[in-house]
């Protein structure tokens, strides 16, 4: 069964910082500097030029009877109505095309936006729900703060406008299984129980009956994910028993 391709209106706009009253698109090249194309039917790179009086966008299939007309972006925007579906090809594998302008998909842009609202929504749910002892679990990896140090009140406050800010990072955070490894790491080091030395290339252990090195940390690995690597082996083990027993006291 054969689907019918259906001509629709389309608005483009331009995806520069600032939006000059006026922006021209090239539509065709020159000698030295051809607009081109690389067709993948073909194999070829092919010579674009936009001449409303043709039938086609490339160079070699039109005529000697070349209409020239600018492409224009007034105030940012262009509309190229239905009937005019050769401009609105040249547009589409124009070399400009996704780094000067874009094509704007009303649809896509409302169903981001629908996604977004829904993420927010159930971030701010999840962080409503939570325990106190997942929100300071969460303060900690998500800011790297000691949550002991404010209220209750100030932690909710904080968690719910950065789980509305960042509802993606908020969800990730609060659904990664090691999310509690994540919590004491930061708290051992918050708490002095574990240090770094040798600009964050080796840590040690800072505890009244232990003051030995616990790792060097490999080679461009993130400092703090090598620490719950190791609290991971069975060597680690028991070192993370015995600094949660220090966190308890």
């Amino acid at each position: 069964m054969s689907t019918v391709k259906v001509s629709v209106d389309k608005f483009y706009r331009l995806k520069t910082k600032f939006t000059p009253l006026s922006f021209f698109i090239p539509t065709s090249g020159s000698k030295r500097q051809p607009l081109l194309h690389w067709d993948e039917k073909t194999g070829t790179n092919r010579v674009l030029r936009y001449s409303p009086n043709q039938k086609s966008i490339y160079e070699d299939e039109q005529d000697n009877n070349v209409l020239r007309e600018p492409i224009i972006f007034e105030d940012g925007q262009l509309f190229v109505p239905r009937t005019n579906p050769l401009l609105q090809e040249f547009l589409e594998i124009h070399p400009l095309n996704n780094k000067k302008y874009e094509v704007i998909d009303t649809e896509k842009e409302a169903s981001d936006v629908v996604e977004n609202l829904n993420m927010e929504v159930d971030a701010l749910i999840e962080c409503r729900n939570l325990g106190i002892e997942q929100v300071e679990n969460i303060v900690r990896v998500a800011f790297g703060e000691d949550p002991s140090t404010v209220t209750s009140a100030e932690l909710r406050r904080d968690l719910l406008i950065f789980a509305k800010n960042n509802p993606k990072d908020f969800l990730q955070i609060l659904n990664d299984p090691n999310l509690a490894l994540q919590s004491s790491v930061s708290s051992f080091f918050s708490n002095k129980l574990l240090t770094f030395r040798r600009n964050k290339k080796e840590v040690w252990f800072n505890t009244p009956s232990n003051k030995k090195k616990m790792l060097t940390i490999p080679l461009g690995e993130d400092p703090y994910h090598a620490c719950e690597q190791y609290f991971m082996t069975d060597e680690g083990v028991e070192a993370l028993k015995s600094l949660e027993n220090y966190m308890n006291e």
